[in-house]
């Protein structure tokens, strides 16, 4: 397994109003982040913020192209960006032990924070389709090229892990300053990452890219 320092090419925030980072997500322009009451763009070239959703938002954001997806508890719901209206809601898996959230494939990927474990589901209905067993704690969730990988939060210690989608052993291990409570890449060679309860995201180095 390869274990590296993770290499931070940029931190934004605090913010105002954003005492937590409860999720972040990308929609190929700007990172969004929930911060328990609102959903905040983030503008990453600049590091301001350049639009704001009165949204629950507790844990995991995804966005699918067109929408973004938030987690309100026990609950996912599908926001249209454009309005701030939810226009859809659906069971999480996790029944309120929800953390990290991406979208692939055409499915959401749901991190369940203390059973070790991301669900597949059906963004329509909330059904689970599979899961996947890890060895650590989820935070977050995020795919890339065909990797899969998660954040870790435990103590004041955290990790980014790229897995086996298939059998849940760390392929990778990137370690970072502190907990991570949210994680999602670019599609390149960035991930972001929340701070949790510092308020602020890190820009991350993806292992094995040289570029952004």
């Amino acid at each position: 397994m390869k274990r590296a320092a993770a290499e931070i090419l940029r931190e934004y925030g605090p913010f105002p109003d954003a005492e937590r980072i409860n999720g972040v997500t990308y929609d190929g322009k700007n990172v969004w982040f929930a911060t328990g009451d609102k959903l905040k763009a983030l503008d990453p070239e600049s590091g301001t913020i350049v639009q704001s959703i009165d949204v629950a938002s507790h844990a995991g954001t995804a966005f699918d192209g067109e929408y973004l997806y938030q987690i309100a508890e026990d609950r996912i719901h599908k926001v249209d960006p454009k309005t701030g209206k939810v226009i859809a809601t659906i069971p999480a898996p996790g029944n309120g032990g929800d953390s990290g959230m991406a979208w692939a494939e055409g499915s959401l990927w749901v991190g369940e924070y203390r059973a070790h474990k991301i669900h597949q589901i059906d963004p329509e209905t909330g059904k689970v389709i599979r899961t996947i067993e890890s060895k650590r704690v989820v935070t977050g969730v995020t795919w890339v090229d065909g990797e899969l990988w998660h954040a870790t939060w435990e103590g004041e210690e955290g990790d980014l892990l790229r897995i086996d989608p298939e059998s849940g052993d760390v392929l990778q291990e990137v370690a970072m300053p502190s907990g991570v409570s949210g994680l999602e890449s670019d599609g390149g060679g960035c991930f972001f990452c929340g701070g949790g309860s510092s308020g602020k995201i890190k820009a991350v180095r993806r292992p094995g890219h040289t570029g952004k």
